[in-house]
């Protein structure tokens, strides 16, 4: 973990940035797709979206509640998984919803260093002059 210090506009950035914010989804998609079949199940979802996608839940029921609404909202072809288009989809609501809910005014964070946040933070830095 790396103490990262970002705002709305760190996470904005990078998401209209479509290459950048592309192959940081692909990273991350491939880091949690440990079958190789091009689909993230609940188990591969469960074992690492906390990791890319800083999300916490302190109740198992929160936890379970919050992947029944990932699969009915993204997974779109209803396919009982989540495939690469409908991760970047997921990721790019809960990132831009975390923006939001962090404000314009910097916020000092511990992120993992595979953690989208943490792409976004480094995506800012390489762009300062």
């Amino acid at each position: 973990m790396r103490i990262a210090i970002l705002n709305d506009l760190t996470v904005s950035e990078f998401i209209k940035d479509s290459e950048s914010f592309e192959n940081g989804v692909a990273r991350c998609f491939e880091m949690l797709d440990v079958d190789g079949d091009r689909l993230l199940s609940r188990e591969e979802l469960r074992a690492g979206l906390g990791r890319v996608l800083p999300i916490g839940c302190a109740r198992k029921e929160a936890v379970e509640d919050l992947f029944d609404t990932i699969f009915v909202r993204f997974d779109a072809d209803g396919n009982g998984g989540i495939d690469r288009g409908e991760f970047k989809s997921l990721s790019k609501e809960l990132l831009l919803a975390m923006a939001a809910g962090i404000g314009g005014s910097p916020v000092l964070l511990a992120l993992h260093l595979d953690s989208l946040l943490f792409k976004a933070f480094e995506h800012e830095l390489v762009r300062m002059p």
